[in-house]
């Protein structure tokens, strides 16, 4: 949540070397179940075959939703189960897809990525769900990958995250790494802004985008003058804004997740930084969290990102004011809703072209199927199943929305594994 052409992405790293070897299920298309084979990811050894539980001859159609629900992303992933539902309700308004109603099955992650893998193995296996729609953290998804590689399901993951990675297990419908973190580098710089201070929550996302950084920093004329990470959840901020205060950063790149943000810019407050002096450019801040934090601890921020709720199109218009009007006049739309909202209206449209909920058929079809999303318009790459978006960089302000303040102007291809950029290579 991109017009140049990407080739197929080599072997991917982790997921293909988890190599479970749990028996594929592929999924049916319009008639009753059936047996089918299919091949691992990356096309190598061991095909397998088995008979998909997903029933398709009735009048509907099961569909997973696997949100945290409760724990520290709970504050995140809330919304994105009630953008979910939204979609559902919409799609099933307008006739559901291909004739069927979508029943949906909610799991919650309760953000731990074993319980992620658990749920969405009981979604497969035994609710026997055509897809499913969910996962934040990259230690969730990474924990879900090799369920669904091994079980041939298909899952839409709506969060921006690290890249270096490709499933055709799984469709990515949030930014990956040149969709909004090279851009918020690149905003950067051409800011001035050359020593940077990198906070991150500790886990597979931030360590791998600081890494990332990193190598941009060092090609590009800038410093890394400090790097802190805390454990997922962490509220106790006094040492590392200690240490941001005193490095002599100009600019903070924040890759916190969760209710860690409402602590962080807490203490960045109260040790009296400022926006307007030392700003901070986060990448998983969202009106919602926003909220969380209070805008008046981070108002004039930056985040980096590939829809805001002020977008000024027909299309947002009606979606916030129909979001609103199923929950409340007082909630915000945001990034990683909005694309899981839309992920849901790719997998109809996907499943339309295709005529079939089989898993293969989903996947053969998937190529340059497109929505004209809240976001504006967002298109698959067949290739690497990610999604062509347009980087925003937006400005959060006393009204705790955010506002854009620099736009790519069109969608940029998603290129995960970096391709494109020569001082990625060997990352």
């Amino acid at each position: 949540m991109s017009k140049s052409s990407v080739s197929r992405p080599a072997v991917r790293p982790a997921a293909a070397a988890a190599g479970l070897a749990i028996v594929a299920l592929t999924l049916a298309g319009c008639g009753a179940k059936t047996s089918t084979t299919t091949s691992s990811v990356n096309g190598s050894a061991a095909a397998a075959s088995a008979t998909s539980c997903v029933n398709t001859s009735g009048s509907s159609i099961k569909i997973g939703f696997l949100n945290s629900l409760s724990g520290t992303m709970a504050i995140s992933e809330k919304t994105v189960n009630d953008a979910l539902n939204m979609a559902a309700k919409e799609i099933n308004a307008a006739g559901g897809v291909l004739g069927k109603q979508l029943d949906v099955v909610t799991e919650d992650g309760a953000s731990e990525p074993t319980t992620f893998a658990e749920k969405a193995k009981k979604l497969i296996s035994s609710d026997c769900v055509a897809a499913v729609f969910g996962g934040w953290t990259s230690a969730s998804r990474k924990a879900m990958l090799p369920v669904f590689e091994g079980q041939n399901s298909l899952l839409y993951y709506p969060v921006q995250y690290e890249g270096l990675e490709a499933s055709k297990n799984i469709f990515y419908t949030g930014a990956t790494t040149n969709q909004q973190i090279i851009p918020a580098l690149d905003y950067l710089k051409e800011k001035g802004k050359t020593k940077l201070f990198l906070v991150g929550s500790d886990y597979v996302f931030p360590r791998t985008a600081n890494k990332i950084i990193n190598a941009y920093a060092k090609a590009n004329g800038m410093t890394v003058v400090g790097e802190e990470y805390t454990p997922l959840g962490s509220t106790d901020f006094a040492t590392i804004v200690g240490k941001v205060k005193s490095s002599g950063a100009d600019a903070v790149f924040n890759t916190l997740n969760g209710d860690s943000n409402v602590a962080f810019f807490k203490e960045y407050t109260n040790v009296g930084l400022k926006a307007a002096t030392l700003p901070v450019l986060s990448v998983s801040i969202a009106e919602e969290e926003v909220q969380g934090i209070g805008a008046a601890n981070i108002v004039g921020q930056l985040t980096a990102w590939n829809y805001y709720a002020t977008i000024d199109t027909p299309v947002n218009t009606k979606f916030v004011a129909d979001f609103k009007a199923m929950y409340g006049d007082k909630r915000v739309t945001s990034d990683p809703m909005e694309a899981a909202y839309t992920s849901l209206y790719l997998w109809k449209n996907t499943v339309e072209k295709a005529k079939s909920f089989a898993v293969a058929d989903v996947q053969k079809a998937a190529g340059g199927v497109s929505v004209d999303a809240p976001e504006g318009k967002v298109t698959i790459n067949g290739e690497n199943h990610h999604i062509a978006k347009t980087a925003l960089i937006g400005e959060i302000h006393d009204d705790g929305l955010i506002y854009t303040v620099w736009s790519s102007g069109k969608p940029i291809e998603p290129d995960p594994f970096l391709k494109g950029y020569a001082w990625a290579k060997g990352l």
